[in-house]
């Protein structure tokens, strides 16, 4: 087990989880919010989780984890630390399919991938990147205390996302 809060189970993916990527990545919310990743069948999935592992895990020591409900092991959503070329800060990211939305989950997982962000990997500050129309997502990040700084320009094909970030200093 990666991390536990009080309600959730944070852990890394692995190849079961394939059917649980697939109704993620191909939700409504995600598919707005973040975007389309051409995951339709589980072999894809497949894929996007080797990706997870080779490009996250191995690479950069942390990832994205799969997030699932202590009491009952149900899939909720994932949430983890990302870093890309095109900001400047190692970033936070979640997403949590719509059933499960308005629980607090996401603050939940988030808020201990913030501390293992800065007792695990020595970050001393997280990003984010969100869609200005994405309010759910935004009120998580400024619960977490991430503020907005800018607009940023992650791929030229789409509009600017609005970039949040934070300072990791002693626990809060």
């Amino acid at each position: 087990m990666a991390l536990e809060t009080p309600r959730l189970s944070l852990r890394r993916f692995e190849p079961a989880d394939a059917a649980f990527v697939v109704s993620l990545l191909t939700s409504p919310d995600w598919l707005r919010f973040i975007g389309d990743r051409g995951v339709r069948t589980e072999t894809d999935a497949l894929v996007y989780i080797e990706r997870l592992t080779s490009m996250g895990y191995a690479k950069n020591g942390f990832g994205l984890y799969h997030v699932s409900r202590r009491s009952d092991g149900t899939p909720v959503g994932m949430c983890g630390l990302l870093r890309r070329d095109t900001t400047p800060d190692v970033e936070i990211g979640f997403a949590f399919l719509s059933e499960h939305a308005g629980q607090g989950y996401a603050t939940e997982a988030s808020g201990a991938v913030l501390g293992e962000a800065r007792e695990q990997h020595g970050l001393r500050r997280i990003g984010a990147v969100v869609m200005p129309e994405n309010h759910a997502s935004i009120r998580v990040l400024e619960k977490l205390g991430l503020r907005f700084e800018r607009l940023i320009v992650t791929d030229p094909a789409r509009d600017p996302l609005q970039y949040f970030a934070r300072e990791l200093g002693p626990e809060r």
